[in-house]
């Protein structure tokens, strides 16, 4: 059994990994719920306790923290998770410079995944995002259109910016991602990527890569049509993230595991 603290419990994607978590039988258990709008009227269907702050329980040491909750919260899990040597699953996003250059070095002390996507179609599409700018090479002009909810906080994406970084990787230069056009009068370089958001409704997500040659359109999408498929890679990756050793993970390890 893997032994879950879920944070952002009372969230839309906490919710969703605690449902999601039920239909396994017994194969998960949510053994604490950390929320900062925990109360006794929004616990009392959980299921497992909720505390509004990690720091207000202790662990059994055998436990895997899985984070849907703000970026903001990265510091007081990374040391919770090196406190108590716990595999530390971070799936928010928005993530500061200093945050991450701060999660980095938290893995070089405990077990450490993140993730910009929890989905295992997305980072498939990583894979072929890369390999396609690698084989379409610089000219094919590269953009990125990702669409969510009227609620996501941050823009771009995580995702948008996971396939950017792919993009980039397979091109094998120097490229400028570029959020906004609407001051600029120029001629679109090679050395760019597009990055464009959109808002609205209860979008789910939806990310779509274009490659834009001279006389032909090369796209590559992915649309998920419910929380569910960010749970099940949550979850996942919780089963492959028990008892590993310390350092820093992806979803692309837990992909080749599974191979």
């Amino acid at each position: 059994m893997v032994k879950i603290i879920l944070c952002g419990a009372l969230g839309r994607m906490g919710r969703a990994v605690a449902s999601a978590a039920e239909t396994k039988g017994g194969e998960y258990k949510i053994v604490y719920g950390i929320d900062i709008n925990s109360s006794p009227e929004k616990t009392a269907s959980c299921g497992f306790p909720v505390v509004s702050c990690i720091n207000d329980i202790t662990s059994e040491g055998d436990e895997v923290i899985v984070d849907f909750s703000n970026h903001e919260m990265c510091r007081t899990l990374c040391d919770f998770s090196v406190k108590y040597n716990l595999p530390l699953i971070i799936c928010s996003t928005g993530m500061t410079g200093d945050e991450i250059a701060y999660i980095n070095e938290t893995s070089e002390k405990t077990a450490v995944f993140r993730s910009g996507n929890m989905s295992l179609g997305i980072n498939v599409l990583c894979e072929l995002v890369k390999r396609a700018a690698e084989s379409l090479g610089e000219s094919f002009d590269i953009e990125i259109v990702e669409s969510h909810h009227r609620m996501k906080l941050d823009a771009p994406s995580g995702t948008a910016l996971m396939l950017a970084d792919a993009a980039r990787a397979g091109r094998g230069e120097d490229m400028e991602y570029i959020y906004d056009r609407h001051d600029r009068r120029a001629k679109r370089p090679q050395n760019e990527i597009g990055i464009s958001s959109v808002r609205g409704g209860s979008i789910v997500g939806e990310h779509e890569v274009i490659f834009a040659g001279s006389h032909e359109l090369v796209k590559l999408t992915h649309q998920a049509d419910s929380r569910e498929v960010f749970a099940e890679g949550a979850l996942f990756a919780a089963s492959f993230m028990k008892g590993k050793p310390k350092g820093l993970y992806s979803m692309s390890d837990v992909i080749s595991s599974a191979l």
